[in-house]
């Protein structure tokens, strides 16, 4: 695939997955129209040799695995881990307010949002609805409102002369979005949802909306830009640019080997949840495809992860927010994340495994490091690493404004992404 192929390709997924559910489902989709199975963790399962199966937890993670050519678990997994989640605001349980005639909508803010950008955005609506039907079963489906429906009005310079000071926002006060006039009877969330339900899953027969996780995003579509295209711009390249990345790798690779997909949730928060990478999903399903624990243990002593999340790309207006020798830069291929105090689970090995791959897919490749005086984020990587015990490298593709609601790297970066990660599957031999 073309570059440009590969940038629309990302685009449509991320504008098809404004939730992790979304991402979820986009994922599943496209691996079951590549051949992949759908397994039910609450069935038991017949695998097959050289099968290609996908297995989903809270309809917000996914892993998936390709078995390779038989009797090869035992040589070792090609392990890639990512995120479905991305900071945002979501929407609180009675979150109805009205103000100045006005109707509003209390939120929470999910992870370490940027939280400026969101103001005077086009926001739309999407997450997970689970309702009752008329005979009483519950049921749950997704939704995605797509046009704008709210927005987060600036307050005007005129009213707030220090606003290009440097002003705190209050979240409970400040970023409650607004929909709509007030009217009587007065309006409920829960009929709005329940409308928006039948409208897009009309055969459900939803009576009551009983509860959400929903989620406010941006509807500007990502869009490729600059004089001469290098730029790739989107809301939630944090993680999905690296789910999309592995995804396509993982569909692009020769099926030789065993092969696994890890995409959870809740990474922004800790990863600490049943579906995150501190939970025990991917346990599970390593348990299940390697029953003996002995054998398990050589298998993934074998093994390597590459954790995708993305790197801080050397920033031109505030360049000295980076060690001197380490600013990664756009469309200069993939980072390798390295922190002394396993902020990041990369190792000399591993790192040195990773610029081998590069080396033989002819991929750039860069190093971060941050500054000693500043603190740094984590990944999955060493959460993964540690309930493991498997070697790990935490890599990404350089990104400026991470955690903001429109995110930019560089248009080639995804396919030098997708480019080393298809030879890391295809790799006979890891270290």
């Amino acid at each position: 695939m073309t570059h440009s192929a590969i940038n629309q390709s990302l685009a449509d997924f991320i504008q098809a997955s404004p939730t992790p559910f979304h991402a979820t489902e986009q994922l599943a989709q496209r691996l079951v129209a590549a051949g992949y199975e759908h397994l039910d963790e609450r069935t038991d399962w017949a695998l097959k040799e050289g099968g290609r199966y996908l297995v989903t937890r809270n309809g917000s993670s996914l892993i998936a695995f390709s078995l390779g050519r038989p009797d090869q678990l035992h040589t070792g997994l090609r392990l890639v881990g990512a995120h479905t989640d991305s900071p945002c605001l979501k929407v609180k349980p009675q979150p109805e307010l009205e103000q100045q005639g006005l109707w509003q909508l209390g939120v929470e803010v999910y992870g370490g949002a940027l939280l400026a950008p969101w103001f005077d955005r086009d926001l739309s609506l999407a997450g997970r609805l689970t309702f009752r039907t008329g005979d009483g079963h519950l049921g749950s489906r997704l939704i995605d409102f797509k046009r704008p429906i709210a927005t987060i009005p600036s307050l005007a310079i005129h009213l707030n002369r220090g606003a290009n000071d440097g002003v705190a926002i209050n979240a409970q006060t400040d970023l409650p979005p607004l929909l709509a006039h007030c009217h009587e009877p007065k309006r409920q969330l829960r009929d709005l949802l329940k409308q928006q339900l039948l409208d897009e899953h009309p055969d459900c027969q939803a009576e009551q909306v009983l509860d959400y996780e929903l989620s406010f995003y941006d509807t500007q579509a990502p869009a490729t830009l600059g004089l001469k295209g290098d730029f790739f711009s989107s809301a939630r390249l944090d993680n999905l640019l690296s789910c999309h990345a592995g995804l396509t790798a993982l569909l692009e690779s020769d099926g030789a080997q065993p092969c696994v997909l890890v995409c959870t949730d809740h990474e922004e928060i800790g990863s600490s949840s049943a579906c995150g990478a501190d939970g025990p999903f991917l346990e599970d399903v390593l348990s299940r495809l390697l029953p003996d624990n002995a054998e398990r243990i050589r298998a993934l002593q074998h093994s390597v992860m590459v954790s995708a999340d993305n790197a801080h790309a050397v920033h031109p207006n505030f360049a000295d927010r980076h060690d001197g020798n380490h600013g990664p830069k756009l469309n200069a291929g993939p980072v390798i994340k390295i922190n002394s105090n396993q902020r990041y689970a990369t190792n000399s090995e591993t790192a040195a495994f990773f610029r081998h791959l590069c080396d033989q897919a002819e991929v750039p490749v860069q190093s971060f490091v941050v500054r000693s005086d500043m603190g740094c984020g984590s990944t999955i990587g060493p959460i993964t690493a540690s309930r493991l015990g498997v070697r790990t490298v935490d890599i990404g593709v350089p990104t400026f404004a991470m955690h903001s609601i429109r995110e930019l790297a560089g248009s080639q970066d995804a396919a030098y992404l997708i480019k080393v990660l298809t030879h890391y599957f295809n790799s006979a031999q890891l270290i």
